[in-house]
Parts: C-alpha cells; sequence; structure tokens
C-alpha cells in the first residue's frame, strides 16, 4: 500500500554561495503528526502549505497551488544511483517522500486521501533551478532533471489536517482528461507546442494559469536552465 515515508520541513539556511536571501531548500523529515493546511495567496499568505516548513522565495513558491510538493522515493532512489551518493526524504526538497504510489504518473486535478482526513489535489510539476542545482550541487543538473522530466508534483490542500509519516496514501478520484504531471512539465519547457492541450485540463488548472518555467514570466521561452529563482 502506498504510503508517507517521511513529512519534511526546512528551515532557513545559506543558499549555497548565493549572496542572496537563506532558502527553506533543505528539508529535514519531522517525528510525529504536522499540520497540512491552504497557506492561501503566495505573497501575503503563510507560504509553506506545511506547518513549520520555510519558503525563502514566496515570490515563486508557496500558495494555494503550490501548498505542498510531493515526490516518489523510487525517484530519490534512481537519483542516489545516479550520483553516487545516498540521497534522503528531503533531499529534493520535497514535504512529502511517498512509496508505493507512481507520483509522476499523477494526472493534473486528481486527489490523494492522506490518513483519515487530509485530501489534496495535484496541480502541477516542479520546475528546477538555480537554487536546486546548488542545493544538488550536481554538474548540468538542470538539464539532468529536465531531461528525464520525473519532477515530482505540486499539490494544494482541499481538507486540511494531520499527516505523519507510515499514514496511507490513495488516489481517491481521477480526472476525465490524459494531462499527467510530466506532459504538463513538458509543455513548459522542452515541448512548447504542447501547450495548446494543458487547456484540457479545465477548471482543474492552477487559478494562476500554468506556471512559467523557472518563474519566467508567462510565454518566455528561455530554457529552464538558462535562468533561476529560489525555493
Amino acid at each position: 500500500m502506498a504510503h508517507l515515508i517521511a513529512v519534511n520541513v526546512g528551515t532557513p539556511r545559506p543558499d549555497g554561495d548565493s549572496e542572496g536571501p537563506p532558502t527553506g531548500i533543505h528539508k529535514s523529515p519531522v517525528e510525529g503528526p504536522v499540520e497540512l493546511r491552504d497557506p492561501g495567496d503566495k505573497r501575503t499568505g503563510l507560504g509553506s502549505g506545511v506547518a513549520g516548513d520555510f519558503l525563502g522565495d514566496r515570490r515563486h513558491h508557496g500558495g494555494t497551488d503550490q501548498a505542498v510538493y510531493a515526490v516518489a522515493h523510487d525517484e530519490l532512489a534512481h537519483w542516489a544511483a545516479e550520483v553516487g551518493r545516498d540521497l534522503p526524504p528531503g533531499a529534493f526538497g520535497e514535504n512529502l517522500t511517498i512509496t508505493g504510489l507512481d507520483v509522476d504518473g499523477a494526472l493534473v486535478g486528481e486527489i490523494w486521501a492522506i490518513g483519515d482526513v487530509v485530501r489534496l489535489q495535484v496541480t502541477g510539476p516542479r520546475i528546477p533551478c538555480a537554487t536546486f542545482a546548488r542545493a544538488m550541487a550536481e554538474e548540468r543538473w538542470v538539464k539532468r532533471f529536465t531531461v528525464r522530466g520525473r519532477t515530482g508534483a505540486y499539490l494544494r490542500v482541499l481538507t486540511p489536517g494531520l499527516v505523519q509519516a507510515g499514514d496511507a496514501v490513495v488516489v481517491e478520484s481521477r480526472p476525465d482528461h490524459e494531462i499527467t504531471v510530466p506532459l504538463m512539465f513538458r509543455a513548459l519547457t522542452t515541448e512548447r507546442h504542447l501547450l495548446p492541450r494543458l487547456a484540457e485540463i479545465g477548471p482543474d488548472l492552477s487559478e494562476e494559469g500554468p506556471p512559467g518555467a523557472c518563474g519566467l514570466p508567462r510565454g518566455d521561452h528561455r530554457r529552464p536552465d538558462a535562468v533561476a529563482h529560489r525555493v
């Protein structure tokens, strides 16, 4: 059965060798229950949808439609083998590390039930950025991550509540379209001809519309590895 391996939060830390503000991308597992909630507006709300989680760049991250970030444990294992070192839960800056669920097979708009109360809805992919690259400290990281295209998923909180490691994760419903998180990622980055297909998502599309690649204004066609924003 699919379940949470870890619930992870970040605290303020320097952003590598950058002289910019601190980042919360370095996340670690929390013991015991953690509250998931709708953080509200990206700029004026609570920031993260995970209580106790720090976000350094509130312009590009957090808010209702990026409240929670989930990654499959299998992806961490894949990249650990690729880079030759351990990547523990939280290594990608994810809030939820999940096993037994194909996170990257999720449809935009599908709803997950976690434990007895919490309901989350998939909103789209994570777009890799320079902060992520600095945290990973791997050569050409953004390009490699982009080419693989299995980014994990952002989620909004439909029903708030407490979650913890070991809680079951169940796909409760799936929308009637074929737009997966990886397809949306390709449309926003390397295969822009797919952008019109995002209209198939319908009312489940983020209220802000599709995110710009790495915080770019919508319609900017630069490569995701040519620009940067902070987590």
